[in-house]
């Protein structure tokens, strides 16, 4: 199906050149909030029906049983209208010379690398002013009580939103692009935004998120490790970070993360930068 998805009447435009160009388009424009007042964000759209599902199937009545089914028949039904339109979209963007433009305009949105630079950066701007202004801007970013942070605390959440998020926010969807095409990135962000939603370890979602859970689980099991070995190659090529600890880091500390996934990125970046991450937290207040 990928190939199918790239063919165009011009050999140029491969996934690369596509990733390229919204890369380009993202550094450029981000995500730009006036256009966003009057044409809803890729992932708002995706999130409606998430919402409107979780209201109409979603009973703290039901049994654990019945809610694993509920939240597996609403992440099914999610991610292949997320797959459809992704196929749709694509298959038309085809059709003309300058389709793919437009694929690297909806494919910039869904790469949030920008928008994670611009909320890291202001955390750091907003710790140079006061720590209730970097409680403010970490806020954006975690989930986290940011009244509890003190200074450390605030950098440190911000450096782990920075790793587990390159994962998640980049490389997961550039490869899921490179592999499978338009569909196979609105369908990551389909389980992506899945999760973040219902894929909550909660007394409300324990059951209902389940699947949502795992399958985010597998979808970003080779991104995230891919992400880590980015971080360490990275960090050979920084000056002030430190290649090797950042791989022994890796290959030691990953597999202790709460997360299946998120230690990758997280442990190479603690061994980059020499910090200690993934420290306790308080959510919710």
């Amino acid at each position: 199906m990928s190939s199918m998805i790239f063919t165009s009447s011009s050999a140029f435009y491969t996934p690369a050149v596509i990733v390229l160009l919204a890369f380009v388009i993202d550094a450029l424009v981000g995500d730009p909030k006036w256009f966003y007042r009057f044409v809803p964000h890729p992932v708002v759209l995706i999130g409606k029906p998430i919402a409107f599902a979780d209201k109409l199937t979603h009973s703290s009545d039901a049994s654990k049983m019945s809610s694993i089914a509920n939240g597996a028949n609403v992440t099914l039904l999610v991610v292949g209208l997320a797959v459809f339109v992704g196929y749709w979209v694509a298959s038309i963007c085809n059709q003309y010379p300058l389709g793919m433009i437009l694929i690297a305009l909806l494919a910039s949105s869904l790469i949030a690398w920008r928008s994670l630079w611009d909320h890291v950066r202001d955390v750091a701007a907003g710790l140079d002013q006061s720590l209730e202004g970097g409680r403010a801007a970490v806020a954006h970013i975690v989930g986290r009580d940011p009244e509890t942070l003190d200074e450390s605390a605030i950098s440190r959440a911000a450096i782990e939103s920075l790793a587990e998020n390159f994962s998640d926010g980049t490389v997961a969807p550039i490869f899921w692009f490179t592999s499978l095409g338009l569909p196979g990135l609105c369908g990551y962000k389909a389980v992506n935004t899945l999760d973040s939603m219902i894929g909550h370890r909660n007394e409300r979602y324990e059951y209902f998120g389940k699947v949502a859970a795992r399958l985010d689980d597998a979808v970003n099991y080779l991104p995230a490790r891919l992400s880590g070995f980015l971080i360490v190659v990275a960090a050979y090529l920084s000056p002030g970070a430190n290649g090797y600890r950042a791989f022994r880091a890796m290959l030691a500390d990953a597999s202790t993360h709460r997360s299946l996934n998120a230690g990758w990125p997280e442990a190479a970046m603690a061994g980059a930068l020499d910090i200690a991450l993934a420290g306790p937290r308080i959510y919710d207040g």
